[in-house]
């Protein structure tokens, strides 16, 4: 049974990071304490191994079809590795059940960003002028080669300095690896098309993830014959995931997610919060 459900949780879980960048490894910790029997902060540690890996595969195969700007990648995800070990140290800290009470919260909170995200990429088309002239549409739509399509003036660079500090923080104290933080400032900063956003946030993860597991080394003990399955079935499902993305729309594809998410959520607070009153 806990093979099956590491396999299961793996599929659904890449499925997510490989169609969506992000989203997928928020479900990771709840999976391995409910589903396979983790402890909190097992979970949280192994869960860096399987999102970190997925990732890293995942953005191999966007980086071939030229998905992923590596010099913003790098930026990003180097940012947030110092914020990764304060975490990681707050991590340490923290009583179980309130940890994973705080992670519903998260849950939450990366489902409304989705949502949000989604109508107001929804309302773009609609507002923008249908006689615009055939050179502004030229730039809109000119492949992006650089490490971003706008000019990198200094309230840019605070805002992916302050997301990628976030991402860095947040991957250190939940076993996450922030892509519904990493994808939106990705598309507001620096202007990706969301093919570019995806294939760039797997790398970030990637990047975040190997930190804070750099952090957590000597302090943890790894449950392979979790982590393996676990993974294998992930890296499966992120590999399936890309073909997802370019043939099912993402709107229906983020609406099925965020779904799942506030169940997950509700299921979690449940559970952490009788555990705290009992």
């Amino acid at each position: 049974m806990t093979l099956a459900a590491a396999a299961l949780f793996g599929v659904l879980i890449g499925l997510s990071l490989g169609a969506l960048g992000g989203g997928g490894s928020i479900l990771t910790v709840p999976a391995l304490v409910y589903a396979v029997g983790e402890s909190a902060h097992a979970a949280t540690t192994e869960s860096l191994v399987i999102v970190g890996l997925t990732s890293l595969v995942a953005a191999g195969g966007h980086a071939r079809a030229g998905h992923v700007r590596w010099g913003a990648g790098l930026v990003f995800g180097l940012t947030g590795v110092a914020a990764s070990y304060v975490g990681t140290a707050a991590n340490r800290a923290v009583d179980p059940n309130l940890l994973l009470l705080a992670f519903a919260g998260l849950i939450v909170v990366a489902a409304t960003a989705m949502l949000l995200r989604q109508r107001g990429g929804a309302r773009t088309p609609a507002a923008e002028p249908a006689t615009a002239p055939a050179q502004d549409r030229t730039v809109l739509t000119r492949p992006v080669t650089g490490i971003a399509s706008r000019t990198v003036t200094p309230a840019v660079a605070a805002k992916v300095l302050a997301a990628g500090l976030a991402v860095g923080f947040l991957t250190g104290f939940f076993g996450v690896g922030g892509g519904f933080v990493i994808v939106p400032a990705l598309v507001m900063a620096l202007g990706y098309d969301m093919p570019i956003t995806v294939g760039t946030s797997l790398l970030v993860i990637a990047i975040n993830s190997a930190a804070a597991l750099l952090a957590r080394s000597g302090h943890q003990t790894f449950h392979w014959s979790v982590i393996v399955p676990f993974t294998l079935a992930a890296i499966a499902g992120s590999l399936t995931g890309k073909r997802v993305a370019d043939r099912v729309a993402p709107d229906a594809l983020t609406r099925a997610f965020v779904g799942l998410l506030f169940a997950v959520a509700g299921y979690v607070a449940i559970r952490s919060g009788v555990a705290l009153l009992g």
